[in-house]
């Protein structure tokens, strides 16, 4: 059933070009990335993409063929990089989607030439979702909440970083919500897999990236004005597991929605230098 399900994608620059896939975070879209393709597509093939559920990807309804749970997510991720290329890839993946790209890239290192985390869950501290997005999973409220498009997006976007979205911008985010009910649904199930699930999933975000046999060049961003994602812990961890670690103090959680253009220069300074091993 998880190939059958349609993934909403955003490409640029030449097919000849290494690729580059960029993965939002939640609850977002590929459209955060506007301001980081333009950056990108002049040396690479870069797709931006909306996860299931997600902007304009299919939105499957819950026990039909898809549950939202992170391991389906594992399954769906390799489903579609399988579509797009037979290639090495670069990964870069925002916040709570983190975990299931590192788990994804344990199994095929051999795909990747490099993954790039942009404020992703690395600490025992990030396992607990924060109230933001707790609320969406509740039983009656998160119902609700979810079919909210101001609840849904801007709230819940605003309430993770420094962020001052446009009008028009925060209707592009809405519009799924508009449109039908099933992003609501679609948000209302990830958010009850991720409570359930996160802590695991972290648990092995630790572990894969401090195994001696993790090979994959790994690059962690971090927005210091991240509201949802204490910074504590986070530089121990990377010095410990020895990846390299890129403060930005002057972006939130969404980095690519306080400083695309610096994101984009960024991801290219930090493939163009691997490139060139």
């Amino acid at each position: 059933m998880i190939l059958c399900n349609r993934w909403f994608c955003v490409e640029s620059g030449s097919s000849n070009n290494s690729s580059i896939l960029l993965f939002h975070g939640l609850p977002s879209q590929a459209y955060s990335y506007r301001k980081v393709l333009p950056i990108l597509e002049n040396n690479y093939r870069t797709i931006a993409l909306d996860w299931l559920g997600f902007g304009f990807s299919d939105k499957p309804q819950p026990k039909y063929g898809f549950d939202y749970t992170l391991d389906e997510y594992v399954a769906s991720l390799e489903s579609v990089i399988n579509a797009l290329t037979d290639k090495k890839v670069t990964l870069v993946v925002q916040g709570y989607f983190s975990p299931i790209a590192i788990k994804y890239a344990s199994n095929h290192q051999e795909k990747l030439n490099g993954l790039i985390l942009l404020n992703p869950p690395l600490t025992i501290n990030h396992a607990k979702l924060p109230s933001s997005l707790s609320v969406l999973s509740n039983f009656l409220l998160g119902e609700i909440f979810c079919q909210d498009p101001l609840r849904a997006s801007d709230k819940t976007l605003l309430s993770c970083g420094p962020y001052q979205i446009k009008e028009d911008v925060a209707m592009v985010y809405r519009r799924p919500y508009l449109t039908s009910g099933s992003a609501g649904f679609a948000l209302n199930a990830i958010s009850k897999a991720m409570k359930k699930q996160l802590k695991r999933y972290v648990e092995d975000t630790r572990a894969i990236l401090m195994d001696n046999n993790w090979s994959v060049q790994t690059t962690v961003c971090w927005g210091q004005r991240d509201r949802w994602l204490s910074f504590d812990g986070v530089e121990d961890f990377c010095k410990e597991s020895k990846h390299r670690l890129v403060e930005l103090p002057m972006s939130g959680h969404h980095v690519q929605e306080d400083n695309g253009e610096g994101l984009g220069q960024l991801i290219a300074g930090i493939v163009g230098k691997r490139s060139s091993l």
